[in-house]
């Protein structure tokens, strides 16, 4: 599967929000390493090609901004909801617990309403990148390449 082939613009989300209105903050974990933050951010920048609404991005530590910054960066953007996305293969206690807690949502819905420049909005926090056939493509081109 060719990963470029995956079609993900939408003007409407199956909820009925039009993409315009949602921002999208890509949550990295955060490296002194310079190179963490450069694919995050190269991340973000693949991702709002596809994305009509904002894309900023955030980290749990170590680079900045801080997720409540990043979560605060919407201010003035007029979004009505905020999905963050956190670019992390599964779940585990940042995705569980400390993330959710970072963005003040509730741990178990993943959702909240958070105060962004002065307006309530809706904030969501995705799942973790999981298991999918472009991911295991991917996996494999690395375990091909590391044959070179």
């Amino acid at each position: 599967m060719n990963i470029s082939s995956v079609n993900t613009i939408a003007e409407k989300s199956n909820i009925g929000v039009s993409m315009k209105d949602v921002g999208i903050l890509v949550l990295g974990h955060g490296s002194t390493l310079p190179y963490n933050r450069e694919l995050v951010e190269e991340m973000a920048q693949l991702i709002a090609r596809r994305h009509p609404g904002p894309v900023k991005t955030a980290y749990l530590n170590a680079n900045q901004p801080h997720i409540p910054e990043g979560l605060q960066s919407f201010a003035g953007t007029n979004v009505k909801r905020i999905v963050a996305l956190p670019l992390f293969l599964a779940h585990g206690v940042h995705t569980k617990e400390d993330i959710p807690r970072e963005l003040g949502v509730d741990g178990k819905s993943r959702k909240g309403l958070v105060n962004i420049g002065g307006r309530g909005v809706e904030v969501f926090c995705a799942e973790p990148l999981g298991m999918d056939e472009c991911i295991a493509a991917l996996a494999y081109k690395r375990a091909e390449e590391a044959l070179r």
